[in-house]
């Protein structure tokens, strides 16, 4: 290595089937008054009030906050940070998907540091205060935010998603309980799944990669190409689904210590300006990028080629690292994830935004991290390329 590396993680992780259970024990050491960041969804499959009961047993008082209902917002984190203060809490708890997950990490930290949540972005405001304790509980198997020191916040006021690092937004525990997936309907599987699978192999071609991140990016690439069709195909195969969420959880743990690249800083724009779901824009972006980057990362992309098929240790890198670009479009079409006039944007629309998306896309920093670097032209096209982009098709775009 030329230059020395740093990896960090949750203080503890609890991980497998019941592992839900723990957090009355984590949060008991921790506070006396837990806010729980949860959203409808999970409150109306009883989720929450199953969190609070075990919560109970262990004399923890709670609240709730179940304002989160879709990508997470300045507005969310306004909104439930009062609640935490005007309780009084001392703990939070995210109970949920990344949206919920990382409006918990922004508030744990706003909470001792002050300050608007836009104003950490950029290392503008650095959180020197330590945050509020963080107990993150997924119920996707796809954002690795339970294992992360990032959050993604959407600015209300210029349509900006922050992409907001720095240490005190890692959670200080990550409870992965795969019995908490089951409800997530087939849509929502596919596109956390493709999410997860990106995250793996972002970090794994990322020019920021290490030893460490390596060996977790690839075995998360091997649990989730073995492990998302099945799951996808039967949300009560809980074999598949256990490997999804610890595949998703080593995805995590990989890319916050590596970075994501180009396909995540195309995605937020998406999500951004045209409300996207973050698992599908980065699930409609993934094949296209994965063409545009495929000759600056070879052998990289050759080992994913050879994770789909057993069979292609015999075929050379070039073979190889084609057949990983075939394989993921093929995963995405067997999947059902639409691409970006599938999922109903307006042509016309995308294509006023284009250039705002490739700027936004281009200060997020990320496309800095691919292993071929692009331009502003070359995303903007990207950008087209992406809104009809056919899963089906045999040919490259490139070609």
């Amino acid at each position: 290595m030329e230059r020395f590396a740093t990896f960090s993680t949750p203080q503890t992780i609890h991980y497998g089937r019941g592992a839900f259970r723990e957090v009355g024990k984590e949060t008991e050491s921790r506070g006396s008054k837990a806010l729980i960041i949860s959203d409808q969804i999970m409150n109306d499959l009883g989720y929450v009030s199953e969190c609070r009961d075990v919560l109970q047993k262990e004399n923890i008082e709670s609240t709730v906050y179940l304002g989160v209902k879709s990508e997470p917002t300045d507005q969310y984190v306004a909104e439930a940070l009062e609640i935490f203060q005007k309780e009084q809490c001392n703990v939070v708890i995210s109970l949920g998907g990344g949206s919920c997950i990382d409006t918990a990490k922004a508030i744990a930290v706003v909470a001792t540091n002050g300050g608007y949540i836009g104003e950490y972005m950029g290392g503008k405001k650095i959180a020197e205060k330590k945050p509020i304790p963080h107990i993150a509980i997924p119920t996707t198997a796809g954002t690795g935010s339970e294992a992360t020191d990032a959050t993604v916040i959407n600015n209300t006021s210029n349509d900006v998603k922050m992409m907001i690092k720095q240490p005190s937004f890692m959670p200080d525990v990550a409870i992965i309980d795969p019995l908490l997936t089951v409800s997530s309907p087939k849509s929502v599987t596919a596109a956390t799944g493709v999410d997860a699978l990106s995250h793996a192999i972002e970090a794994y071609i990322s020019r920021k990669k290490q030893p460490m991140t390596d060996m977790l990016a690839l075995s998360a690439m091997e649990k989730i190409v073995g492990n998302l069709k099945p799951a996808y195909e039967d949300g009560n195969n809980m074999d598949a689904r256990e490997e999804m969420a610890v595949g998703a959880l080593q995805a995590g743990m990989a890319f916050t210590n590596a970075s994501v690249c180009l396909v995540h800083g195309m995605s937020r724009p998406i999500g951004a300006l045209f409300h996207v779901p973050h698992g599908f824009s980065n699930a409609m972006l993934l094949p296209a990028v994965l063409e545009f980057s495929k000759e600056a990362c070879i052998e990289r992309l050759a080992d994913l080629g050879r994770l789909f098929n057993k069979d292609a240790n015999s075929l050379s890198n070039e073979e190889a690292a084609e057949m990983a670009v075939s394989s993921v479009k093929k995963l995405c079409l067997d999947l059902n994830i639409p691409n970006l006039k599938g999922f109903g944007i307006d042509e016309n629309k995308f294509e006023q935004a284009i250039s705002k998306m490739a700027d936004d896309a281009l200060n997020s920093g990320s496309p800095q991290n691919n292993p071929r670097v692009p331009s502003k032209k070359e995303i903007e096209e990207l950008y087209r390329v992406c809104y009809s982009y056919d899963f089906s098709s045999e040919k490259s775009i490139y070609s």
